[in-house]
C-alpha cells in the first residue's frame, strides 16, 4: 500500500511527461500500481494508506473528536479489529437489524474517523457488520489486542481520555448503543391499602469486562448520573441507572435505541 503523498508524487511525474517506467525507477513504485492509478476515474479516492493523525511525526487528535468518542464506545462494546494481508486491519462492529438508526449512526462515525476509507455493511442473520479496512485502526483504537476484551486489560490512552472528557455523552451513547438498553421496569406498591402496579424507565449496561464497566461508570459520574452495580451469580455484571433525575438526564442525551 502507498500513502496519499506517494501517489500524488507519482501521478505528478507522469503528468510532467515522464514514462511509467521512468517514474517506477525514480520512485520504486511498481509500474502496475502506477498504471492502475492512471486507469481509475478517481485514482486518489478511498485510500487505506491515507495520512493518519495518530502516527504522524506530530500526533494529533482525530479530526472529529465527537464522532470518535461515539465510535470508541461502540468499539468497546461490540467491535473488533482483525489483521489481514499487507498490514491492513479490518474494523468490524456488529449492529442488530432491529436498530436501523443505530446502524446509520455507526456508519457515519466510522466514516468520520477515516474519511478516506470505504465503509461497508455486511448482512448476517439478525445483524449487520459495519466494516472498514485501514492500516491505521490500531492507531485509532489501541485497545486492540489478542483475545477477548474481558480477558485483558482495557485502559484509555491519555489522548483518548482527553476526548472522552470533552465529549462524555457521545462515549456514553456509544456504549449504550452497543451493550446497553433502556427498559421499562415495574413493581407494586401499597397505596391507601390497595396494591397498585408502578412502572418506571431504567437504563442497563452489561459487559463482562471490569475495565469497560469502570470506564462507563466513571464517565456517568463525571456528567452527574447516579448509578449502581447489579450482580449476576454474585459477580458484578450490570450497571443500572434508575433514579428519576438520572434517567431524565440519560433520556435528554442518549435515549432508547432506534
Amino acid at each position: 500500500m502507498y500513502d496519499l503523498d506517494t501517489r500524488k508524487q507519482a501521478l505528478a511525474l507522469v503528468a510532467q511527461g515522464f514514462s511509467q517506467n521512468s517514474v517506477s525507477k525514480q520512485t520504486g513504485i511498481s509500474r502496475a500500481a502506477i498504471r492502475s492509478w492512471l486507469q481509475r476515474i478517481e485514482p486518489l479516492g478511498h485510500d487505506r494508506g491515507a495520512d493518519c493523525p495518530r502516527c504522524s511525526s506530530t500526533p494529533k487528535l482525530p479530526d472529529d473528536p465527537g464522532a470518535y468518542s461515539y465510535l470508541l464506545g461502540l468499539y468497546l462494546g461490540d467491535g473488533c479489529i482483525s489483521s489481514g494481508k499487507r498490514g491492513v486491519y479490518s474494523l468490524r462492529i456488529a449492529c442488530a437489524d432491529a436498530w436501523p438508526g443505530l446502524i446509520d449512526a455507526c456508519v457515519d462515525a466510522v466514516q468520520r474517523a477515516r474519511p478516506a476509507n470505504k465503509v461497508c455493511r455486511v448482512q448476517r442473520q439478525g445483524c449487520q457488520y459495519v466494516t472498514s479496512s485501514s492500516k491505521h485502526w490500531p492507531c485509532f483504537l489501541p485497545q486492540h489486542g489478542p483475545g477477548r476484551k474481558h480477558n485483558r486489560t482495557i485502559t484509555l490512552e491519555p489522548w483518548q481520555q482527553q476526548i472522552v472528557d470533552a465529549h462524555p455523552w457521545e462515549f456514553i451513547r456509544g456504549l449504550i448503543h452497543s451493550d446497553g438498553c433502556r427498559v421499562i421496569n415495574w413493581t407494586t406498591r401499597l397505596i391507601r391499602g390497595e396494591r397498585k402496579r408502578y412502572e418506571y424507565p431504567r437504563y442497563f449496561f452489561t459487559n463482562k469486562s471490569d475495565d469497560i464497566r469502570k470506564l462507563f461508570g466513571d464517565t456517568l459520574t463525571a456528567v452527574g448520573v447516579e448509578w449502581t452495580h447489579c450482580t449476576r451469580a454474585g459477580k458484578e455484571y450490570n450497571i443500572s441507572v434508575a433514579r428519576r433525575a438520572s434517567v431524565a438526564l440519560m433520556d435528554a442525551h442518549v435515549g432508547p435505541k432506534y
